[in-house]
């Protein structure tokens, strides 16, 4: 029994150190899994930044092919509009030659725009002969020049409205089609594609 009594000390010493030890592995068991589940963690951060920087960068290189093919389509088309602006010249230059030759062949030469200007005007003007005239007669040519005179102010008036709408549609395309241009533009810039 004394035997007993005296292992007895030994046996809560190794008891209690079973004990810390237990506790010790325990504890390094939980840093462990907390350890690795923040390494998961990070892996799959770091994955999910690598998606993300794969993807941007994908987005930016098709927004570059982007820029690139409405810049090679713009170049198309200009080389199209010059072409056609060079057929055009060139039917234009064949058609007058032709007209001329057909002109030199009438004897007529061709108006210039003072000239066709001069002719509507003195269509417009009649000569004024009011010498023979008796009062009554006076009075109506007044009249008459006067519903002429209001006729031209009102043609005026209504060519001045027209012009100035037209004026305001110009500007206002102008202006839609500078904006649009611009949005355009603007994502075609590197500093929009990288965002």
């Amino acid at each position: 029994m004394q035997l007993k009594t005296s292992l007895s000390p030994i046996i809560d010493i190794q008891k209690k150190r079973q004990e810390k030890d237990l506790a010790e592995l325990q504890s390094l068991i939980q840093a462990h899994f907390l350890q690795r589940r923040k390494d998961e963690e990070l892996i799959a951060l770091v994955n999910r930044i690598e998606k993300r920087r794969a993807k941007r960068a994908e987005q930016q290189a098709s927004g570059q092919t982007r820029c690139e093919f409405l810049e090679r389509k713009k170049q198309d088309e200009d080389a199209i509009h010059a072409k056609k602006k060079k057929a055009l010249t060139n039917m234009t230059h064949q058609y007058v030659g032709i007209q001329q030759k057909s002109e030199g062949r009438k004897g007529a030469k061709k108006q210039t725009k003072r000239e066709k200007k001069k002719k509507i005007l003195a269509d417009r003007r009649k000569p004024l002969s009011v010498d023979h005239l008796n009062d009554d007669k006076l009075t109506d040519k007044a009249n008459e020049l006067w519903q002429c005179l209001m006729q031209l102010e009102a043609e005026k008036y209504d060519l001045n409205e027209k012009l100035k709408r037209q004026k305001y549609d110009v500007t206002t395309t102008f202006t839609y089609l500078q904006v649009a241009f611009e949005t355009l533009w603007s994502f075609c810039q590197p500093q929009f594609l990288s965002h």
